[in-house]
């Protein structure tokens, strides 16, 4: 069971995700999570940062699609400026959302990554779907009332995994 929470791979921040290397794997489409992993949970739009890197994944034709657990308000804001679909609400962990997202790029999960900060919802549904998952370092110190109380699951997780040796990287 605890295969379902280990992502592929990790990084510090989505910046550390290049369109060259995506593509040099052949992947053609990314979906992720929008709160501390685009931006932090509370901010409304997208950095100028944030909107290069999109920039630079349209230029080598990488597809993005941002999905959710939060609120239709919330998320086409954040989006919609970035031309970026979305799907919001969208329940997370469970799978179903994360396949919509693969149907409408018309993208098989081989050609897909899931990139997100929290373990219990984005990895997990990611890899319950069939993705690939790179889980990233969140992005605020701070989290919304739901959150904080996956993060302290998470901990305990990855200090599991850490002492198992299937990770190794620092938080």
């Amino acid at each position: 069971m605890l295969k379902y929470f280990l992502p592929s791979k990790h990084v510090k921040s989505i910046f550390d995700i290049y369109p060259e290397s995506l593509n040099e794997q052949s992947v053609k489409g990314i979906i992720t999570d929008l709160d501390n992993t685009l931006v932090a949970w509370d901010a409304p739009h997208a950095t100028s940062k944030i909107a290069e890197w999109f920039r630079q994944m349209n230029e080598h034709h990488i597809h993005i699609t941002i999905i959710s657990n939060n609120n239709l308000e919330r998320v086409k804001k954040f989006s919609e400026p970035l031309n970026a679909p979305f799907l919001f609400n969208a329940r997370k962990p469970l799978p179903h959302s994360f396949k919509r997202a693969a149907k409408e790029m018309k993208l098989s999960q081989d050609n897909i990554i899931v990139i997100g900060d929290q373990l219990l919802t984005d990895v997990l549904g990611g890899n319950l779907a069939g993705f690939s998952t790179i889980l990233v370092t969140p992005i605020a110190q701070t989290d919304s009332k739901a959150t904080r109380f996956n993060r302290k699951i998470e901990r305990r997780i990855l200090s599991y995994m850490r002492k198992k040796g299937k990770i190794s990287w620092e938080e």
